[in-house]
């Protein structure tokens, strides 16, 4: 090959996509590197460190099994024949996590090239590698999303909204977030580009003189609904997809309709099937403790004390609170987060290009697909709403509706070109200063977030993970302990860790127990109790007014008082611990936490 043909071939020919592509490529690496020098942060919200630990059991052969216990997943135990003598066991059954994330995250993890470290021996720290390595794991995650966008926009539209889309897409800050968030939003992400993806191949094989036969459209059919169990494998809520793809299905013109509704409805009940039978087998539930979210965030249930109860009473919850919540939580987020949905304006062209018609049938069908998609989501999201959007706003697996977020990048940036059209744009040079404007100024939180200057990557108050394991230590491999923010202490400490009873003590003849007590009856002893600078941090002011906000201080408040009274002389000096309590060592120095065991141990190595 001649050297000019050898130039064209790659700068104008069949070569240049590859080039582009690759270009593309190591761009993104280059940001995801840059992004994790300037921006990353050790994991921080419950949902990433509770998929961690679990992903952990996995790789270790324990199964879905978690170290995060929730008392409410042991009344459900309770509740389906388990013993009440037997309910708190070493190996506690995982109720809350939808199984796909933890699995693939479990496979990540055995691949790391090191072992989870032990942090006592390191000096200075400041990174979590598993941490680390998970962020890695879900920004490779990013890389195929952003590339199954380009494709889609590419096959759609055309290759200018394609590279404009994904570098939208790609510059997007909340979706770095998310990356480094250790959830499941970026395995979303990527299922339901692929769903679209059928689903745009498919319409136009139903229409007069496509090529496919009726056993590869059955075929086709059976793989969306296949994605679509994926999808409620990746996270329960969207299970609830399967509605917009029967009725996609179902709207197309084909007198095959029916049977491809019945295949894709066939396979979806055939990927989401074992895991319900596991769940009804364990707890008698069919998701868990997932499934009580509608009753969470109700009058008698605010935030996230619904997991804090062991024996709970649904007789005070009515089905107007259930309504209220609803109604409240979709208007939030039509007034608030559907404006800026993904984290950028370029959500508003998507909203504007609703008034647009397509004269491509395919486009049409896709963009109701997605319109039916957003207003479902809109509704589960504001029903099924927990403490945890409150935990962390945005960054939390209660928002659905940033999974649907590229698709609208993409319908909007279409939008973009038509409008530079209207306005007789038709210059090379200057249709591609637009395009790059628009990517540009799309991704300018991004970059600001790049060009701060550099931050620590811990999020301490209340996870110093040093801290965290050098108390877990304390306790055997096996042991129990209570902790306010028990999924830090297990992942990071690796110990079973029960969350923090509702209240300090009760009445023992009270039929509904739920007080530190309780925890007694069920077969394991509690070890320790550790209250993290979460619940103390405000212990130099001698004030709870955070705790009131977040935790129901009526709880607990006695006894803290008591702690925070005798914290240094009574604690620390004499280990005297206020109330009785159990726990009676102390045996770390004054901090802005407290760790309680029952005798004196040594720590283990």
């Amino acid at each position: 090959m001649h050297i000019q043909e050898f130039i064209h071939k790659y700068s104008e020919g069949a070569g240049s996509r590859l080039v582009k592509l690759a270009l593309v490529f190591f761009v993104m690496v280059g940001l995801a590197v840059w992004y994790d020098a300037a921006a990353f942060k050790n994991l921080s919200t419950i949902e990433g460190m509770d998929a961690a630990q679990v992903a952990r059991n996995i790789g270790e052969g324990r199964g879905f099994t978690t170290d995060f216990v929730r008392p409410f997943s042991l009344h459900l135990l309770k509740q389906h024949g388990a013993t009440n003598e037997g309910v708190l066991k070493d190996n506690h059954p995982d109720l809350a996590q939808a199984p796909l994330y933890p699995a693939l995250l479990a496979v990540a993890l055995k691949a790391m090239p090191f072992k989870m470290p032990d942090l006592e021996k390191v000096k200075n720290f400041s990174v979590y590698a598993p941490d680390l390595w998970i962020a890695g794991f879900n920004q490779l995650l990013f890389l195929i999303a952003v590339w199954q966008l380009w494709r889609l926009g590419r096959r759609l539209f055309d290759e200018p909204v394609a590279w404009v889309s994904a570098g939208v897409f790609a510059g997007a800050d909340l979706f770095w977030r998310f990356s480094v968030s250790g959830q499941s939003t970026m395995l979303l992400v990527v299922l339901l580009l692929a769903l679209v993806d059928v689903l745009a191949r498919l319409e136009p094989q139903t229409r007069e003189g496509a090529s496919w036969s009726e056993g590869k459209l059955l075929l086709a059919a059976a793989l969306v609904g296949l994605l679509t169990g994926l999808l409620g494998l990746t996270r329960y809520s969207f299970a609830w997809l399967i509605i917009p793809v029967g009725f996609f299905l179902a709207a197309l013109v084909t007198p095959r309709r029916v049977a491809m509704v019945a295949a894709a409805a066939a396979a979806f009940l055939a990927v989401m099937s074992p895991w319900v039978a596991r769940n009804m087998a364990v707890s008698g539930t069919l998701f868990g403790t997932a499934g009580y979210a509608l009753v969470q965030e109700t009058p008698f249930y605010p935030g996230l004390e619904l997991e804090r109860t062991l024996n709970p009473d649904f007789t005070t919850v009515e089905g107007g609170q259930i309504w209220t919540k609803t109604l409240a939580g979709a208007r939030e987020i039509l007034e608030k987060e559907l404006p800026r949905l993904g984290g950028s304006w370029v959500t508003a062209f998507f909203l504007v290009s609703l008034m647009m018609p397509f004269r491509n049938p395919t486009l049409q069908k896709l963009r109701w697909f997605i319109v039916g998609s957003l207003v479902l989501m809109i509704v589960v999201q504001a029903a099924g709403r927990t403490g945890l959007s409150k935990e962390s706003p945005e960054v939390n697996t209660e928002n659905h509706l940033v999974a649907l977020a590229p698709l609208l990048f993409l319908f909007g940036t279409s939008l973009f070109f038509v409008l530079l059209d209207q306005f007789g744009a038709q210059a090379v040079a200057f249709r591609t200063f637009a395009m790059g404007l628009l990517v540009m100024v799309a991704a300018a939180p991004l970059m600001f977030s790049l060009l701060m200057p550099v931050r620590t990557a811990l999020v301490y108050p209340p996870y110093y993970p040093p801290l965290i394991q050098e108390k877990a230590n304390w306790l055997q491999k096996n042991d129990a302990l209570m902790a306010d923010f028990p999924w830090a202490t297990a992942w990071y400490g690796h110990r079973q860790s029960v969350w923090l009873s509702l209240k300090h003590r009760e009445d023992a003849s009270l039929k509904r127990r739920n007080d530190f007590y309780a925890f007694t009856e069920l077969g394991k002893p509690i070890r320790a109790l550790y209250l993290s600078a979460r619940t103390l941090k405000t212990i130099e002011t001698r004030t709870l007014e955070s705790w009131v906000q977040r935790e129901g201080r009526e709880e607990w408040e006695p006894f803290v008082q008591d702690w925070e009274t005798f914290a240094l002389v009574g604690v620390y000096l004499f280990r005297e611990v206020p109330t009785g309590f159990p726990l009676r060592q102390a045996p770390f120095g004054p901090l802005p936490e407290l760790f309680l065991t029952e005798s004196e141990r040594s720590a283990v190595k």
